[in-house]
């Protein structure tokens, strides 16, 4: 029997009539659809939080690439010039950190300085990212600071008001003296994801300078580039040549290691629980293709009457575990990416319902832990392969019912009573 009229007659005992047998391979169809749904809104709602968060890392804190003067911190900024040029590079900005306590009308909070030119924040990714709440972004004196919202909440702050912020300096005999001044609050900030906003305190790097102090901080260079994904390790070894020795060069993979791999970790245990709910689906394509054999027995003694090889009948069962597999890997592929695309429209609809019976604000994506908005990534490679492994599951968990029925005498088949061929 040529390929072509197996594969039909397995066609049509998927999509034939449900007493005929099509009902268990679409009843296993089904449970495979069902089981990937989740695991495919998982790999885009995971890729996108990772990717968004990741984003607002890179874009708005530690850009692509840091550079330190290692020898002479202080003249970082001829490095500066020796970058912007560079082909491949976006931008770059001197930077100097610090720690210090915010004094509100709230209390007292402690808070991550950073003191960085003001163009930092009017490039296209700080206008992307960055969200004015209140007041403005542009910081037009050392004096003028931006708070993120939460910390700006937290220390009761609004656009306009006066905030004493405090940190420490080291005298000439070496011991730390405090140090206490006062700043006009220009705007409050968000960028989307709570754990930034609750730390940043950012004012211009001419204020950081007159602030902060240069023997408790090091001046460093924020580089970002045109592909920071791909290129990030092929830009650093190119800095390493045009700059010389004394240089400290780092990429965002390695400031950012152990968060980011925190989240792929993450992410990988939750793809890996996901896909043994898929191997468990496509097992039950095992069941319908035993089920297949037994209603469709007198077909078989049929086919190896006719002089059908065992090898031949094997392959009709073998044909319809694959349809089925096949079957349930574009249903729930499909129906998983439309969910994942309406995911966040989704979810507010979700909280609205819940809130409204509960009588109570409800969040089912806690800001403080994840975005307020989720990016959709779609990682195309890996969807295909989830497809994959779930029609190889398929084939693979009917290989032995298939044998089985191409292996019986088409006398047994006759003489047994219906029902038993297993």
């Amino acid at each position: 029997m040529k390929p072509g009229p197996t594969f039909f007659i397995a066609l049509r005992y998927l999509l034939g009539r449900a007493r005929e047998g099509g009902r268990y391979l679409r009843g296993a169809a089904a449970g495979i659809a069902l089981s990937l749904i989740p695991i495919v809104v998982t790999l885009i709602v995971a890729d996108g939080m990772i990717r968004g968060i990741t984003d607002r890392y890179l874009e708005l804190g530690t850009g692509h690439l840091q550079v330190y003067n290692h020898f002479y911190p202080g003249e970082i900024e001829e490095a500066a010039a020796a970058l912007k040029d560079f082909p491949g590079v976006r931008g770059v900005w001197a930077e100097q950190q610090g720690v210090g306590v915010l004094v509100g009308p709230q209390g007292k909070t402690g808070a991550a300085i950073r003191a960085v030119d003001p163009s930092f924040w009017e490039q296209r990714a700080g206008q992307e990212y960055l969200e004015i709440l209140s007041g403005t972004i542009r910081l037009d004196s050392p004096g003028e600071v931006l708070l993120g919202e939460e910390l700006a909440r937290t220390a009761g702050l609004e656009a306009g008001d006066t905030v004493r912020i405090m940190t420490l300096r080291l005298n000439d005999e070496g011991r730390n003296i405090p140090r206490l001044m006062p700043f006009t609050v220009k705007g409050i900030v968000s960028s989307g994801y709570r754990e930034l906003d609750s730390l940043w305190c950012i004012m211009s790097y001419e204020g950081g300078r007159q602030f902060l102090s240069s023997r408790l901080t090091v001046p460093y260079l924020i580089v970002k580039i045109d592909d920071p994904y791909r290129k990030a390790d092929e830009m650093l070894v190119s800095f390493y040549q045009k700059l010389g020795l004394g240089f400290g060069i780092y990429t965002w993979k390695e400031l950012q290691r152990s968060q980011y791999s925190s989240y792929e970790s993450t992410k990988q245990l939750l793809l890996f629980i996901m896909a043994i709910i898929v191997v468990v689906a496509a097992v039950n394509v095992s069941s319908a293709t035993s089920m297949l054999a037994i209603e469709r027995s007198r077909d078989i003694a049929i086919f190896k009457a006719f002089g059908a090889a065992p090898r031949e009948t094997s392959r009709i069962f073998i044909y319809a575990s694959l349809l089925t597999g096949l079957l349930g890997a574009v249903l729930g592929i499909s129906l998983g990416l439309l969910i994942a695309v309406h995911i966040n429209p989704l979810i507010r609809c979700l909280e609205g319902i819940l809130g409204f019976f509960f009588w109570d604000q409800v969040r089912i994506l806690d800001p403080g832990y994840y975005l307020q908005d989720i990016p959709i990534i779609i990682d195309w490679t890996t969807v295909f392969l989830i497809g994959i492994f779930t029609v190889l599951c398929s084939i693979l968990a009917s290989w032995f019912p298939a044998r089985r029925a191409g292996t019986i005498s088409p006398m047994d088949l006759i003489r047994r009573p219906r029902g038993g061929l297993f």
